[in-house]
């Protein structure tokens, strides 16, 4: 019962994503604008730490353009709708995944861009793409819960980055570690502990929303 209904609340979201274009190019736009504007202040003066602070400052910045959305454009009778069709289970868990869907492909895109704009400084690519992975989950996941929550307080922007803020911190700092040993060497070894941490932060989020999102959604 609840797969199905993820199933079918995955396939709502993309289909209204697909119906409002501009949300989606705009935030495509604001990612290629923010790359390139990025490149012509350091051209071909940049170092491999410079490539990969502003990398993830630019994915953290999409992210919560992006996925801030996830219930703030909804309003109450839609909310009310919602909840006499599926558990809140299955909603939280289909916001999660169509965000970790969306920011998978913006992730993608971006270090795209990177590599076209602004020099490859990658050594690992497998590494750097799993650390991809494991962000894009992270991100979606917090920024869901506290965009779910900032809703229920007039769908406060400014609480949202509050909220998100002491999650966020570090779950940036450890991406930014093991993105930071991609681009050094091929080595794996002394990086398990990194990639448990945020395994470890990625399912707590899930198991917070899981358990707490019924308590607010009956708000």
């Amino acid at each position: 019962m609840l797969y199905s209904e993820i199933k079918y609340l995955v396939g709502k979201e993309v289909m209204l994503e697909l119906k409002q274009k501009y949300v989606l190019n705009g935030i495509l736009l604001y990612l290629v604008s923010t790359i390139f504007v990025t490149y012509l202040a350091f051209e071909n003066a940049i170092t491999a730490e410079t490539w990969n602070s502003l990398f993830w400052i630019i994915l953290l910045f999409v992210a919560v353009n992006g996925i801030s959305k996830s219930f703030m454009q909804e309003n109450a009778a839609r909310h009310l709708y919602y909840y006499t069709i599926a558990s809140p289970q299955a909603i939280v868990l289909s916001k999660i995944l169509y965000n970790l869907f969306l920011m998978a492909i913006l992730s993608i895109l971006a270090f795209g861009f990177f590599l076209l704009l602004m020099g490859n400084q990658v050594v690992n690519i497998p590494l750097f793409l799993l650390t991809l992975l494991l962000g894009s989950f992270g991100l979606s996941s917090v920024l869901t819960m506290v965009a779910a929550i900032a809703s229920r307080a007039s769908h406060n922007f400014s609480l949202m980055a509050i909220l998100s803020f002491p999650i966020i911190l570090p779950l940036l700092a450890t991406l930014m570690k093991v993105s930071r040993a991609a681009m050094s060497s091929m080595d794996w070894s002394g990086l398990s502990g990194f990639l448990i941490i945020l395994i470890t932060i990625n399912g707590a989020v899930v198991a917070l929303a899981y358990l707490l999102f019924p308590y607010l959604w009956r708000d």
